[in-house]
């Protein structure tokens, strides 16, 4: 391994691929490495035999849910907005030429002990169970001011200025209740907790405005689409790009140690006794636990289905939201669901994940209100795991290592991180501005 390259990637999450596809495409050298035999790390998919080894050891399945072959398990379950940053990232980059979407049907919020759909404009808020009367036209007046605000138009901003005015003021003016502004903040501008209520109101707007327009892109239930087959296609979507870029994939590569020169700034990756020398390095927390710190605990529950959720139109894909203040929570608790007809599980087959930051010891006990909404499971996992920060100057030492996988059921979070290394990495910001049809949801998928 004689080469120099700029960037070596550690580890084939999706955060990993999509920043080695990034570079990539900015014709950087880049070698990408995994201990493991297979694409995705923590963020992979499993057939039916892997989903049963990893979780109930030597057991085989039962013949009654289907073949191994039909199911795609993602361990990071998340739906994509259609008009949010990864899709962007994907056109960017060119990968959606190797995957087929789907639009996903429903998007739904917990409130008050039942599952409402989410409303993101002002004619589908009139419509709302979710309100009374007097309350749907405050809130039409609400989406209609979200809807018709630019940034850069000053006649639209009605006298606020968002960057000083907090969320909660903002809402104040509009006299929404608590009830309306929870399934606001947390359904339609997906923030995690309640913190969001005293910052800049820009941020909720836009959230708000980019869920409307993805709602609007295929005028499906939901803002939402997935990849046919799931999340696995992903990274070897990536892989596939960064080859035709130049890079070179490895897996099943061990070890794969870290090495830094005299002044701390790393140097090269070795493994199986080769080196290979480098600028910096990409990774996963798994590859330099001495440089991430746990932030916390995601607690999952993984069921198999023969129905759909029960209340939520028969969708055959969904996404429900359970703000915090819905259950006593210091933060929000999500559940997805998706089925046979995105190819991730057997004729029939449903798939639901319940997920939640752990707030106890206990995951079955504090995941039940969203396990309670499933209705009858054929099969039911409980997983855990940990959540790591890194804790290291990356511009001292040239390490780029990515923050785990968080709770939420959709990419936004995740793509920020992703957004955040390549600046660092390279100083400058992803150029998001693409033609949005080039990922389209095919019309007989829809």
């Amino acid at each position: 391994m004689d080469v120099e390259y700029d960037v070596i990637v550690l580890g084939t999450g999706l955060k990993e691929c999509i920043l080695s596809g990034l570079l990539s495409v900015d014709r950087l050298k880049v070698l990408h490495m995994d201990r493991n035999d297979y694409y995705g790390g923590d963020s992979t998919s499993l057939n039916l035999n892997q989903l049963w080894k990893r979780f109930k050891g030597e057991e085989t399945p039962p013949s009654q849910i289907g073949a191994s072959r039909d199911y795609n398990v993602d361990m990071v379950p998340k739906f994509m907005m259609a008009n949010g940053a990864l899709v962007r990232v994907l056109i960017h980059t060119g990968v959606t030429k190797y995957m087929s979407f789907k639009a996903v049907d429903g998007s739904y919020v917990f409130n008050k002990g039942k599952i409402h759909k989410v409303p993101s404009t002002d004619m589908e808020a009139l419509k709302s169970p979710l309100m009374g009367l007097f309350e749907k036209r405050r809130a039409g007046k609400f989406f209609l001011y979200v809807q018709d605000y630019k940034e850069n138009d000053p006649s639209t901003h009605k006298g606020y200025d968002l960057t000083k005015l907090t969320t909660k003021q903002l809402i104040s003016k509009f006299g929404l209740d608590d009830n309306t502004i929870d399934f606001i903040g947390h359904a339609v501008a997906l923030h995690r907790d309640d913190s969001y209520l005293s910052e800049p109101a820009l941020d909720t707007v836009k959230r708000m405005k980019l869920y409307a327009e993805s709602v609007a892109r295929f005028q499906g239930g939901s803002p939402y689409i997935y990849p046919l087959y799931g999340l696995g296609e992903l990274p070897q979507g990536f892989a596939r790009l960064s080859a035709v870029y130049g890079g070179t994939y490895m897996l099943n590569k061990p070890e794969c140690k870290v090495e830094f020169d005299a002044e701390g700034k790393v140097c090269g990756v070795t493994s199986e006794g080769e080196t290979a020398k480098c600028k910096k390095v990409v990774c996963d927390p798994s590859y330099l636990p001495e440089k991430v710190k746990i932030v916390g605990k995601v607690f999952r529950a993984i069921a198999i289905m023969n129905h759909p959720i029960p209340n939520t139109a028969e969708s055959h894909s969904v996404q429900i939201i359970l703000p915090q203040k819905q259950l006593g929570r210091k933060s929000d608790m999500y559940v997805f669901c998706c089925s046979y007809s995105h190819n991730v599980a057997s004729k029939g087959k449903f798939i639901a994940f319940v997920s939640a930051q752990a707030e106890t010891d206990n995951p079955e006990t504090e995941l039940k209100p969203g396990v309670d909404l499933l209705g009858p499971v054929d099969e039911l996992f409980i997983d855990t795991y940990d959540r790591y920060e890194p804790t290291n100057d990356s511009s001292s030492d040239n390490c780029y290592i990515s923050t785990s996988y968080d709770a939420t059921t959709h990419f936004e979070s995740t793509v920020m991180d992703v957004l955040s290394l390549y600046t660092k990495l390279t100083g400058k910001n992803v150029d998001l501005s693409v033609d949005l049809s080039a990922a389209s949801a095919s019309e007989d998928d829809m």
